[in-house]
């Protein structure tokens, strides 16, 4: 059981169907006892009438049902779902629990969710007109939105974003908005633009006094700082830059917070990671939102975005440098399709939602198969002029693996790069999983 303070949450527990060889939305709809429109309301179901090989589907219940395995007794299954043989039986009429039949039916209780803490990053580049839609469909599950982004110009200036709409949408639904800074320039980030700034207090200054006017301005509640690809020259110069801007931030009393590559040790090598300092951000941020993703990205050979055993290496480093209560930890919203075979420099892979997978999926008839390890899905086709592809996305197995690793963690919260793309699966679960703490 899971407690908050001396609070005892209760919640529905969605449960997840990974189609069969045969299988039909009717049948499964009986099987769990629900109504079929139901199942496909829920799941928004893309493929109502050919459904894949392995694709997921989240049965919208309250509780849970296990069927009896040969190898099954009361205990084990009151072990495995952290809930008394004596309820189990009171609850399904069980009269003898020392014969219980292969392939019974049981009914799992409804468990306790945790408060927490849940973002995501949105970038209206991305969004588009689709920006205060996207806010408004799914943001009673978020705690932060992360507005992506303002880019530091070579004289202190920030680009300008058409974002008022998104930060006013972001209130409506009680989400706090981040500013996100970025040393971004000509479509990537720029070790040039960041240096120039990190070696420079004038300017620095000037910056912060221009993201602070427009926050005030626009009603940002939070500044985020997104800067990558710094190099070991700059990591105690950026250190110390945002120990100046957490000092200028809490005189008006705003979040500060990082944006950090996903290392695994201190002394990881590469341009990107050789910049950020876990312990010290640790000490100066409010949160720090772990980038664990891209693993598998568009100009890479194929892989899974977010493999659990990577995210879990980076997270067991996390914790030793950073208290929990600071700790967020990203999740992908997206996948990659690639052409093969992969040649490095040639064609870049083709970012894809996890519903567009699915349709790509059941196109080409393809089975969709899954990754123990990563725990991630993937599947492979071949298109109409004869290419081999495979893709590997995000369904709802994965994405409960992240979330009970979430729990086991005992982080402050996660958040999600980036929104925009269409997995309703995805927020069921967040909703079935936790409670997500709302700071307006």
């Amino acid at each position: 059981m899971l407690y908050k303070g001396n609070k005892l949450y209760e919640v529905k527990i969605l449960q997840i169907h990974v189609i069969k060889r045969g299988e039909t939305l009717w049948k499964i709809a009986q099987l769990y006892s629900i109504p079929l429109t139901q199942l496909i309301q829920a799941n928004k179901i893309p493929n109502p009438e050919k459904l894949v090989i392995g694709q997921s589907l989240v049965i919208p219940i309250w509780g849970r049902y296990h069927w009896v395995k040969s190898d099954e007794n009361l205990y084990e299954i009151s072990q495995k779902y952290d809930i008394s043989v004596q309820e189990i039986v009171r609850i399904n009429g069980i009269t003898n629990p020392d014969e219980i039949a292969i392939g019974t039916r049981l009914y799992i209780p409804q468990k306790k969710r945790k408060l927490i803490d849940v973002g995501a990053y949105i970038d209206p580049s991305i969004t588009a007109g689709r920006s205060v839609k996207e806010v408004g469909k799914i943001g009673n599950n978020l705690t932060f939105l992360n507005v992506f982004s303002y880019h530091i110009n070579s004289d202190g200036t920030l680009t300008s974003l058409n974002d008022q709409k998104i930060i006013n949408a972001a209130y409506q639904k009680s989400i706090v908005p981040l500013m996100v800074l970025t040393n971004f320039g000509n479509g990537t980030f720029s070790k040039e633009i960041a240096s120039k700034l990190l070696n420079d207090k004038v300017l620095q200054d000037k910056v912060l006094h221009e993201a602070i006017s427009i926050m005030k301005q626009k009603g940002y509640l939070g500044l985020d700082f997104d800067f990558e690809y710094l190099g070991a020259e700059n990591k105690e110069k950026y250190n110390q830059f945002l120990r100046k801007a957490s000092a200028e931030l809490k005189k008006n009393e705003y979040f500060i917070s990082s944006a950090l590559a996903p290392k695994m040790r201190e002394n990881q090598v590469g341009v990107l990671y050789e910049g950020h300092d876990y312990e010290t951000h640790g000490n100066i941020v409010d949160f720090i939102f772990f980038m664990t993703y891209e693993w598998g990205w568009s100009g890479g050979p194929p892989m899974p975005v977010s493999p659990i055993n990577k995210v879990r290496n980076v997270m067991e480093y996390a914790i030793s440098k950073v208290p929990k209560n600071k700790i967020m930890m990203g999740i992908p919203l997206y996948g990659y399709d690639w052409t093969l075979p992969y040649v490095n420099g040639e064609k870049w892979a083709k970012s894809i939602s996890p519903q567009q997978a699915i349709m790509l999926a059941t196109k080409y008839n393809a089975n969709i198969q899954y990754d123990i390890v990563a725990q991630a899905p993937y599947f492979k086709y071949v298109d109409k002029l004869k290419k081999e592809h495979i893709v590997w996305f995000e369904d709802a197995r994965s994405i409960q693996a992240k979330l009970n690793f979430v729990k086991e963690l005992g982080i402050n919260g996660f958040f999600y790069w980036v929104m925009g793309n269409d997995f309703p699966q995805n927020w069921l679960l967040v909703q079935d999983n936790f409670i997500v703490r709302k700071r307006v």
